[in-house]
């Protein structure tokens, strides 16, 4: 058919990676589609490409009758015995078909159509093969255009998609950036990407610290946990299987220059880096850095912590819009709630606990009353509607019936209803409520308006502000306090690593 088809067909499948015998497979199929347009889809047709001679050979067979009705599917007996005088009526009798190198234009581009997409499987099937056993590693190449919102990143032999809610926020790259992403996924029949690159997922940062710390790809120190909020945050637990080795030091390399690497490919991403532990209770020390731990109350059968820190470091445990208790508590797969001392103390009172028996009345509203000296159920039950309403939450109908409720719950503990306080004074000498003072002097529990917000946990997610939950401790200071040990954690001591190790 082509006096040079052999020679085409060896250096595609040369250039291309492909086995041969698909591309002839590819050939054949393509031409016999082609025949069956020109000459009749009914046609028995069979196409067979000689190799010695390089070209393509089509037969089409028919079965010998006495006489010929249906030229596409039947042979004459005489016109058979032409052909091969040894035929006999009833045998089904194969004939080369001359001239087929005229197909027609429509028979040759069916004819591309199938060669192309035969390609196409199998240069699918060729990617696949390449590519299934890299999948988990990291992968690098050059950022070719953008697709709604897509990444198509060229890795060479094929390009991947980077889908949109797999790239970091706020992170942009042009065409023609060189680009670091974690091979997510290898799909083996995909009719589009086959590839799916990820920059978000938590393996990616593993990795990269496998990458940059060889003690870590020598299994020296390992990596016992990741959590990530992609372009912000990021904690990672390690641990050493070798007393003399630090993990934490080892991360973090002279001068921080392991971690800032790692750092720099995630594009200023600040990580911390902790040191594991399989006790919950020094594990969660560890993972709240930069924040300090009072106590640890450990409930195994719900897989959960209360975690109690100093008034001072609420807002530095808990982190703005709780993102350090929520990569905490995402790290170890414990549920976390923090506390302060004071809102602990407050919950060990008995009065304070008659007050959060009144319907109507949270933890926060509890701080508050508390925080106005009504400490008890009994004290609430006494009080006049003019004390309740100072606190912005209450309204009179409310103070009413919270008034009625604690009068209940008082009989029910038997308490006291006679008035023990000394009336408010003038309200001339009570606070406004632009100055109301959010807390007392000297406390670093939040205030009442905020008080439902300074408790956090895993799952709370939507959790306040550090500088609404903890005025007492200003953005500067909080934010001083984490980019002093954020990134390093609290393992990080003078003794065990190069003082500039713990700058990011």
């Amino acid at each position: 058919m082509l006096s040079d088809l052999k020679r085409i067909i060896d250096q595609i499948s040369r250039d291309r990676g492909f086995d041969k015998q698909l591309l002839i497979e590819a050939i054949e199929e393509a031409v016999a589609s082609a025949a069956r347009k020109k000459y009749g889809s009914r046609r028995d047709i069979e196409v067979h490409y000689n190799e010695e001679y390089g070209e393509v050979e089509v037969f089409q067979f028919r079965n010998v009758v006495e006489e010929a009705v249906d030229d596409q599917t039947e042979i004459a007996f005489e016109q058979a015995q032409q052909l091969d005088p040894e035929v006999q009526l009833g045998d089904e009798l194969g004939e080369k078909m001359e001239n087929i190198t005229d197909l027609g234009r429509i028979a040759a581009q069916s004819a591309k159509q199938v060669i192309i997409h035969r390609m196409k499987d199998a240069e699918r099937e060729v990617i696949y093969g390449m590519f299934k056993d890299r999948e988990g590693e990291v992968v690098s190449g050059i950022v070719q255009r953008f697709e709604r919102g897509n990444m198509i990143v060229n890795l060479g032999r094929t390009d991947a998609i980077l889908p949109k809610d797999n790239q970091i926020p706020k992170r942009s790259f042009k065409q023609g950036d060189r680009i670091r992403a974690y091979l997510a996924e290898v799909r083996e029949n995909a009719r589009d990407s086959q590839l799916i690159l990820s920059r978000t997922a938590d393996e990616f940062l593993a990795k990269l610290f496998t990458m940059e710390v060889p003690e870590i790809a020598e299994g020296i120190v390992r990596i016992m946990g990741v959590s990530r909020e992609p372009g912000f945050r990021a904690k990672i637990a390690v641990s050493s299987t070798e007393s003399d080795v630090d993990p934490v030091g080892a991360c973090v390399g002279m001068k921080g220059s392991r971690v800032q690497n790692v750092v720099q490919e995630l594009q200023g991403e600040r990580i911390d880096i902790v040191t594991w532990s399989p006790d919950p209770a020094k594990y969660v020390y560890n993972a709240l850095a930069p924040a300090h731990v009072s106590m640890v109350m450990v409930d195994e059968d719900a897989n959960s912590l209360l975690v109690v820190v100093p008034n001072d470091q609420l807002s530095l445990a808990i982190g703005r819009q709780g993102q350090n208790v929520r990569l905490a508590s995402k790290l170890m797969g414990w549920r976390i709630d923090v506390k302060s001392e004071q809102r602990w103390a407050n919950l060990e009172d008995e009065g304070y606990q008659t007050l959060l028996q009144v319907p109507g009345i949270d933890e926060g509203l509890a701080d508050q009353l508390f925080s106005k000296e009504i400490k008890d159920a009994a004290d609430l039950a006494t009080a006049d509607i003019e004390e309740l309403t100072i606190i912005r939450a209450i309204d009179d109908d409310f103070g009413a019936q919270l008034i009625e409720a604690a009068v209940k719950v008082a009989e029910e503990h038997g308490l006291s209803l006679e008035r023990t306080r000394p009336r408010a004074v003038e309200t001339a000498a009570e606070p406004s409520e632009a100055e109301e003072p959010v807390v007392e002097a000297g406390a670093a529990e939040p205030s009442a308006a905020e008080a439902e917000s300074d408790e956090s946990s895993a799952a709370q997610p939507d959790s306040k502000p550090d500088d609404e939950l903890q005025p007492e401790v200003s953005d500067e200071e909080s934010e001083a306090a984490e980019t002093e040990t954020a990134e390093l954690g609290p393992e990080v001591s003078a003794d065990k690593a190069d003082p500039g190790e713990g700058k990011q």
